[in-house]
């Protein structure tokens, strides 16, 4: 067991002593959703992307799963595991950070604080990729702007369940182009109300595209990038939201993102960039890994003695999971109910 989970496990120790002891604090936590976006479609913001069929120049992703190794109706504890991946031409290169977090509080409390959690985690972990401290150095070519950063999610930088300022900076600062594409983009919506990604698909001209801009960037709102919607693949139907940091505007768009082009056409990730698939990937442990931490914390709760009414409160939420035969929490992720 590596010195930093020992940390983890002595804090979760700490807290549900505290909350077998005094029980749950109540409270409130809002739970922000990201604002609904409304743009008019308008077939003069499509523009064409040129096929890439070599690039000299890198890519890197970071990405962080939410595992849950135990939960109750008021506690939970999960594992987070923060991976990058690095891409170049055919060589790939990754690693990962893991941190077990206990959260005590609600359903909403903690998908809240896990969302934080999680975001800052992949902040941090992009921040050591470019400063070296990992085994890939983000200068893999002797010009840093065919270095691209992505990030999953939108680009929203500065405060609650978003990365940090610092990071942003850091890459307008050594000219790196900083994307943030997103998995799913329910927020962006049509001028009737409809999805909006399906609706620039409609009338986007072209086999592989980008629309844009949706919306400026607006660092007053926390949003550092402009909202801009993109076709990578022509085998693929899919299309995704995809940020481009304010500085980066200055170029031209479509020459801007044609190098994603390169990495979007492996099968296995469906027009999605490969170097973001991959951080996806890395991110899963095992369920042999999980149920190795879990059988840790099971054996450091025992030691402490709180094993058996923690035990209690995790079987008075449970019975529908066995009812299905899961044995172990991670077994079956649901995000709105394993929290």
């Amino acid at each position: 067991m590596s010195g930093k989970i020992k940390e983890d496990l002595a804090d979760m120790e700490k807290r549900l002593k505290l909350y077998i002891d005094k029980g749950r604090v109540t409270g409130s936590a809002e739970v922000r959703e990201e604002p609904v976006i409304t743009a008019k479609t308008d077939v003069s913001f499509v523009r064409s992307l040129k096929k890439i069929n070599s690039f000299s120049g890198g890519f890197a992703a970071v990405d962080c799963s939410t595992r849950t190794l135990k939960r109750a109706n008021n506690w939970g504890i999960y594992l987070m595991r923060a991976a990058y991946a690095a891409v170049k031409e055919r060589e790939v290169d990754w690693d990962y950070k893991e941190k077990v977090c206990t959260v005590v509080g609600d359903a909403y409390v903690r998908r809240s604080f896990l969302q934080d959690f999680r975001i800052e985690m992949e902040s941090q972990l992009a921040l050591s990729l470019l400063n070296g401290e990992t085994s890939t150095p983000h200068y893999v070519h002797e010009d840093v702007r065919s270095f691209y950063l992505l990030l999953d999610g939108g680009g929203y930088f500065g405060g609650e369940r978003k990365f940090r300022v610092s990071l942003y900076e850091q890459c307008e600062k050594d000219e790196i182009s900083l994307l943030a594409i997103c998995k799913n983009s329910p927020s962006l919506h049509d001028e009737k109300g409809r999805d909006l990604l399906a609706t620039a698909s409609t009338i986007a001209p072209y086999d592989i595209w980008v629309y844009h801009p949706v919306r400026k960037a607006d660092k007053e709102k926390s949003l550092y990038g402009d909202i801009a919607v993109v076709k990578l693949c022509k085998e693929s139907q899919h299309v995704f939201r995809c940020d481009i940091m304010e500085y980066l505007t200055c170029h031209e768009i479509s020459e801007l993102l044609s190098p994603l082009t390169y990495i979007s056409e492996d099968p296995r990730c469906v027009g999605y960039p490969i170097a973001l698939w991959l951080a996806h990937e890395f991110s899963a442990p095992s369920d042999s890994m999980l149920l190795s931490y879990h059988d840790q914390i099971e054996e450091a709760l025992k030691n402490a003695g709180l094993l058996e009414p923690l035990r209690r409160e995790e079987l008075s939420c449970s019975f529908a999971d066995e009812l299905h035969g899961i044995k172990h929490a991670f077994e079956w992720e649901w995000w709105g109910d394993q929290f």
